[in-house]
């Protein structure tokens, strides 16, 4: 009761003391250049100046003699208008706070702040309550905690104000959204919608993802539409290599294909820096295993990283690390047909080498995405724009210049640019959309193998499904039951899924490397299907047996004049053995053919011992041993077994032995000659020559003796005197007593010519 007479007293009362009460009711104003709290008030536009890009309206001032209720009649308008405003513009949102500001100070503000859902009772309030109570200077701030909020949620709808009209240009693109591709797509520089989203409070680099409401108001600010293009299976950027072609077959259904880890391959020239940047990546020490320094084998390895846009999310990453000299042909195009990204490590200080460019001929081939890694860009001497030129020539054309290939520098050795490089990699593959299904049997190819004392090994790349210990496995012509599967640390695994590498014991034979692998239900049908492959094996290698025709007969026939160098090559993987086969046979030679009679996986046995014997062959042996029984045999039957770690060593060593099957040339090399101008008779029987020497030297050796520049006798000097004193040599202008063996029949002017024979080894 005693609140309704107040507010039914309000008006008169309102009415006789406005004029008085109401500016020491007011809380003294900030002065331009005050701070409130942290903030430093700007100067406060004035009607008609232009705030932002709107230009606020003149405001009419509230005089002193206005009634109370003229001035209430006035707010219920004011804010009418601004519900309308509101609806229709909302780009006027923004003259509601100023508007609001200029306003009395004394309206009732707590109501002011809800658009009232009855105005009526608005009046009914009385102003005289809040200027009369103390608390005023913290309700007077009430309307601007309120007023914000509308602004706080209005924030959000401010970039999507800017609407592009409905026949603008349509931008589609799919995840991730990077924004060096989105200012490709808008014909934009980068740093124009790098400072566009620094406007936006987004951060990010040329080569980040942003999400799709930031792309959404990048291209409405510039009149594009933008919208994300969805994927279709298998509609990848890149398309996979030919051996993914399989990936997709009965077994597999959409709905059961799961994001799988990409399998990276590291490819370069020898001594590059490949083994050592996968090194900095695994933070281990892997070269330093290696003989030489030379990758020997392919190595797969399997890191986690962080993803660098989701930080508690790990990503797994496979990487092959082929080998980088060119005996390694095969293993390197095996390693390109299994990889989904190759990474092409070229040195900053040697740029492209010719193995750089088989490498990139086996991913181009493959259709495999390549990025570029410009390692030892910490040396002095490094070049990095030298390399992208180079490799402008082969159609890889850094980002910087218009091209699409990443290109990233860095430094093995400090781990300068490897975070970044590890980034970009995650990224692109995401593009992929690599996909598997991992509920089925396993599948995959077969990246090494080999012998060890535990039995044959392969090292198995599994591209789908999951690989169970204690599964049948099927390779080629040989299958097994899986007894272990290890990864590359030696720790025992219980299972493999897509893309993960493991090294696999229990198959009854060595598979080729990039023979691929599936899992069968049992051992029958697994040995069944080996035995038709063994069959359709041989039925090919009798094929390829040439018959005998007149023709061939005639080159077997020269061929049988030439030297022949017949090796047997063992070695401990298959990789290994075919590298060096292939090595061997493009050694040229016209006067040597070089024959490998047997190769095979594994040690020097007794059985390789006495086919060298039948066959008069030398035994060259990779990263093995010798059996004891087969050392015993090849010191009984003469056999010769070299034993080598590095392949160039086996290489060099089987031209010199080559060059020395070939008998060397004589060549005659004349010393000198003497003229003979006196004969005297030994009373012992046989003549001596009085010679004076007329040309170089005549030494004690072979000579021979021309008469009338016909040579009469070649043989040796038995006796070669000055004076009375046996000598070794005479040289020209001096005179010498000869006597020759086996010849005494002297004439006076006959010469005889003093010589040497030399021989020289010949060339391949």
């Amino acid at each position: 009761s005693v609140q309704n007479t107040a507010q039914a007293q309000t008006p008169q009362t309102t009415a006789a003391t406005a004029p008085t009460q109401i500016p020491p009711a007011e809380p003294p104003k900030p002065q331009i250049g005050d701070k409130v709290g942290f903030i430093q008030l700007p100067p406060k536009p004035k009607p008609g100046d232009k705030v932002g890009s709107i230009k606020l309206p003149p405001r009419p001032q509230p005089k002193q003699q206005q009634s109370q209720k003229q001035k209430q009649e006035k707010q219920k308008t004011q804010k009418t208008q601004q519900q309308q405003q509101q609806k229709s513009q909302p780009q006027q949102v923004k003259q509601q706070p100023q508007q609001k500001q200029q306003q009395p100070k004394t309206q009732p503000q707590p109501k002011a702040a809800v658009p009232s859902r009855s105005p009526k009772q608005q009046p009914a309030q009385p102003p005289s309550t809040q200027t009369k109570q103390t608390p005023t200077v913290t309700q007077k701030p009430q309307p601007s905690a309120t007023q914000p909020a509308t602004q706080k949620k209005d924030t959000p709808l401010k970039p999507q104000i800017i609407v592009p009209p409905e026949n603008a240009e349509l931008i589609s693109m799919k995840p991730p959204i990077i924004v060096r591709q989105l200012a490709e797509k808008m014909r934009r520089k980068p740093f124009q919608l790098i400072a566009d989203l620094i406007e936006l409070g987004v951060f990010a680099n040329v080569n980040q993802a942003i999400e799709e409401s930031v792309a959404q108001r990048l291209c409405a600010k510039h009149g594009f539409r933008f919208e994300l293009e969805k994927r279709e299976r298998g509609a990848g950027l890149v398309h996979g290599p030919p051996i993914k072609k399989v990936e997709l077959d009965k077994d597999d259904k959409p709905e059961d294909m799961k994001p799988r880890p990409p399998v990276v391959t590291i490819m370069g020239h020898v001594d590059h820096g490949k083994t050592t940047l996968l090194d900095a990546i695994r933070k281990s020490n892997v070269a330093a295993n290696e003989a030489g320094g030379i990758t020997q084998h392919i190595g797969a390895y399997t890191i986690m990283i962080p993803h660098p846009d989701r930080p508690q999310e790990m990503q797994q990453i496979t990487f092959l690390d082929t080998p980088g000299h060119e005996a390694f042909s095969a293993m390197r195009a095996r390693g390109a047909n299994v990889t989904d990204i190759v990474i092409l490590v070229v040195s900053a200080i040697d740029g492209v080498q010719p193995q750089t460019v088989e490498a990139i001929r086996h991913a181009q081939a493959a259709k495999v995405t390549i990025m570029v890694a410009i390692n030892k860009c910490d040396h002095p001497q490094a070049d990095p724009m030298k390399v992208r030129k180079q490799l402008q020539e082969y159609g890889l054309l850094c980002e910087e210049w218009g091209g699409n290939t990443v290109f990233v520098e860095v430094s093995a050795l400090t781990r300068k640019g490897i975070d970044k490089l590890l980034e970009l990699l995650v990224l692109q593959a995401e593009v992929l959309e690599l996909k598997a299904n991992p509920n089925r049997k396993a599948k995959g190819n077969v990246i090494e193998s080999g012998i060890t004392p535990g039995g044959p090994t392969a090292t198995l790349l599994v591209r789908k499904g999951t690989l169970k210990r204690g599964d049948v496995v099927l390779c080629g012509q040989y299958f097994g039951r899986a007894r272990a599967l290890m990864n590359e640390e030696g720790q025992q695994l219980k299972e493999a899924g897509p893309s993960i590498a493991v090294r696999m014991l229990g198959l009854n034979g060595v598979p080729e490397a990039g023979e691929e692998f599936v899992v069968v239900d049992n051992e029958k049908i697994a040995r069944e299907l080996a035995e038709k492959k063994a069959e359709e094996l041989k039925q090919i290698a009798s094929d390829k047996k040439p018959r005998v025709t007149l023709e061939n007969l005639f080159e077997t026939i020269k061929a049988e004049s030439l030297k022949v160098l017949k090796v047997v090559v063992k070695a401990d993987t298959q990789g290994s053995v075919e590298a060096i086969v292939d090595a061997l046979k493009k050694i040229e030679s016209k006067k040597v053919s070089l024959e490998i009679i047997h190769y095979a996986v594994g040690t020097v046995t007794e059985s390789d011992v006495l086919l060298a014997s039948a066959s008069n062959a030398i035994i060259l042996g990779f990263h093995t041993r010798v059996d004891h029984s087969a050392a015993e045999t090849a010191k009984r039957e003469g056999v010769q077994i070299k034993l080598y770690s590095i392949i160039y060593e086996l290489i060099e060593e089987v031209k010199l032995a080559m060059a020395g099957l070939l008998e060397p040339v004589i060549k005659e090399v004349s010393l000198g000659t003497a003229e003979v101008r006196k004969i005297f008779t030994l009373s012992k029987g046989g003549n001596v020559a009085g010679c004076m020497v007329t040309n170089g030297r005549i030494t004690k050796g072979k000579v021979r003796v021309l008469r009338n520049n016909a040579v009469i006798y070649e043989g040796n000097i038995q006796s070669l005197r000055r004076f009375q004193d046996e000598v070794s040599e005479v040289r020209a202008g001096m005179e010498c007593g000869i006597r020759i063996d086996g010849f005494s029949s002297f004439n006076e002017g006959d010469i005889i010519e003093s010589y040497t024979v030399e021989k020289i080894v010949q060339s391949l």
